[in-house]
Order: structure tokens, then C-alpha cells, then sequence
């Protein structure tokens, strides 16, 4: 005969304020039996564990934590495994997986896990700053702690020429002082120096300090492990106190007067510019003699790309985009 199922709840407790966690998070909390995260974690849910066994982590114990709230869940308990921000962005959902697995775990198992989603630092600082999120982004951890300096330093390197947003998670501590100058470097090799960068550190929490500054002063900044930095790309602007990217509305519509399409741009179509219209103007350029290097150079693309685009068998790309729209419209 088995004994009762034990439950592991991954919770993402947002960035430290009880306004910003979900109605689930609170839930997961209330209805654990064993609550188990890193001690400034706990800390911030300190009023939620009343009559709760409490185990208190330290910063480089993960496996640690996961381990144990799989042996307290095989007991039959209910755990709430926390994480500030989100428990799968750089939290605790990827290692307790990885220990799950090893142990021999499959959903199958005796012991059942839920994933519970929570505002991630890229969020809660987003929000505070104004709204640098609007067109593509991603993060970047600078913690060398795991992952080589040579893969960080490639990534940050490709995202900065890619014009990215991008946010860098665990910037800085008291021994990594100098990955955050090698960002910077890394980033002012593609980006101009005045690029808007906004720095916060405590999002939400009782310490919370905000700073705008630019890329070519981004290292001069208080920054430190509670710290998110978030570097804007080509077009990201700050006025009267807030970091905004465009999203491109600009490109297609005409933003000061009635909202109207600007000339030879339709509503609800790709731009003109975009992937149909690109593929006929290249094979115009290709055919008026502009070569596969030179076309490849001009837009900042692999030449083996340009030739697969070429060769393409060339279909009737409008007239498809508009039997789509037409089903669009009818639906």
C-alpha cells in the first residue's frame, strides 16, 4: 500500500511585494506543509508561514533546497519550493527538475509538481522604468558561477549587434566586480554611447532605488546582486522620466494626424520592407547586378542566406498574402 502523495509547488513569488504575487503563488504558500527557498526569500514571505516547517537555504545551496523538498514531498508532504521573480527564469524549476530526474522521477511518480509562474525581475523592472520591453528583448545572466565567461561574453556580443533589448540578470557582487565592464564593452563595440540604460535594484522591495543613465556610464552605477540593468537598443528613448522602445507603429502609420497608413503601407499587411517585399526587391537588386557579397553586406546577413533566398523557387507571395488576409477578414 502507498502512503499519500506528495506535491512539490515551484513557486515564483514575483519581486518581493505581497501586492505583485499571483492569487496562485499565495494559494501554493498557504496550502504547503514545508516551505523551503533562500533565507532573503523567506524573508520576504515571512508573514505567510505561520505553523509551517520553514527551511531557510543559503545563496549557493540550490540543489540543496531541491533535494530536500524532494524528500519531504516522498514523505507525503506539500512543499512550496520558492523563487523570487519567476521559478523558471533563473530560478529554482530548472535544478529541481535536474535532481528530479536523476532520482528517477516521471510525471508518473509518486510525487506530483506544479510550476507556479510569477512576475520575473525583467518585469517588475520594466514596469517601474516605462515600457523598454515593447519591441524584442532578451536577458543575459553575467554569473560566471556556472556557465564559462566565453559563452556569456559571445552572447552578449551577438545580442548587442543584434539591437536587442537587453536586461542583465546578477550584474554584479562583491567578488565579480568586472563582468559588468565587460558588458559594457562588449555592448559599446555595436551600440552608441549615449543608448538609454535604466538601473534598478530592489524592484518593489523596501530599498528600491531606480537610476538613468547611458551605456557609456553604466559601469559608474550602484549596482549589485538585488540589481537588474536594462539596455535599450537603436531607437529605446527616455523623456520626462521614462524608457520607451517603439514597437514600429511609426514605420507603417502616421502617428500626428488621423492614424492613416503612410504611402504604399496597408493595415493588416507586412510592410513594405517586410519579408515579401524584401524577397522581390532582392531579386530585383540581384538581377540589376548587385552580387551575392555585396547584397549580403548591405543588409547584414549571411551571403548563404541571401543564396537560399535566391534560389527559392519564386511563388506569388502577394497575391497568397492576400488570400490570407481575406480569410483573416472573414473569420
Amino acid at each position: 500500500m502507498t502512503g499519500p502523495q506528495g506535491k512539490i509547488m515551484l513557486v515564483g513569488i514575483g519581486p518581493g511585494s505581497h501586492e505583485h504575487m499571483t492569487h496562485r503563488a499565495r494559494a501554493a504558500i498557504a496550502e504547503a506543509d514545508v516551505v523551503v527557498g533562500y533565507v532573503t526569500y523567506i524573508k520576504l514571505v515571512a508573514d505567510l508561514l505561520e505553523g509551517k516547517e520553514v527551511v531557510r537555504k543559503g545563496m549557493t545551496e540550490e540543489l540543496d533546497r531541491a533535494v530536500h523538498a524532494l524528500a519531504s514531498a516522498r514523505e507525503g508532504k506539500k512543499v512550496a519550493l520558492i523563487s523570487s521573480g519567476d521559478a523558471g527564469v533563473y530560478g529554482m524549476a530548472g535544478p529541481t527538475y535536474e535532481v528530479l530526474f536523476q532520482a528517477g522521477w516521471t510525471p508518473e511518480s509518486d510525487v506530483e509538481v506544479e510550476v507556479v509562474p510569477g512576475a520575473s525581475a525583467i518585469n517588475a523592472c520594466a514596469a517601474l522604468v516605462g515600457a523598454p520591453l515593447t519591441h524584442d528583448f532578451c536577458s543575459i545572466s553575467l554569473s560566471d558561477l556556472l556557465t564559462p565567461w566565453p559563452v556569456i561574453a559571445r552572447r552578449l556580443d551577438a545580442v548587442a549587434a543584434a539591437d536587442f533589448v537587453v536586461a542583465l540578470y546578477n550584474p554584479k557582487s562583491g567578488r565579480r566586480t568586472q563582468q559588468i565592464v565587460q558588458a559594457q564593452q562588449l555592448f559599446l563595440r555595436h551600440r552608441r554611447p549615449g543608448t538609454p540604460v535604466a538601473v534598478v535594484k530592489s524592484a518593489y522591495r523596501r530599498r528600491e532605488r531606480i537610476e538613468f543613465t547611458t551605456l557609456d556610464k553604466m559601469s559608474e552605477c550602484d549596482i549589485g546582486m538585488l540589481t537588474t540593468v536594462l539596455i535599450g537598443n537603436s531607437h529605446t528613448f527616455v523623456r520626462h522620466g521614462l524608457m520607451v522602445t517603439p514597437r514600429g507603429y511609426a514605420n507603417k502609420y502616421e502617428l500626428h494626424g488621423d492614424g492613416s497608413t503612410r504611402e504604399g503601407e496597408r493595415a493588416g499587411r507586412s510592410l513594405s520592407t517586410g519579408l515579401i517585399g524584401w524577397m522581390e526587391n532582392l531579386r530585383i537588386d540581384h538581377a540589376d547586378g548587385e552580387t551575392v557579397a555585396a547584397l549580403a553586406l548591405r543588409h547584414q546577413l549571411p551571403a548563404d542566406y541571401i543564396e537560399a533566398v535566391l534560389a527559392a523557387p519564386v511563388e506569388n507571395e502577394a497575391v497568397k498574402q492576400e488570400a490570407v488576409s481575406a480569410e483573416e477578414s472573414e473569420a
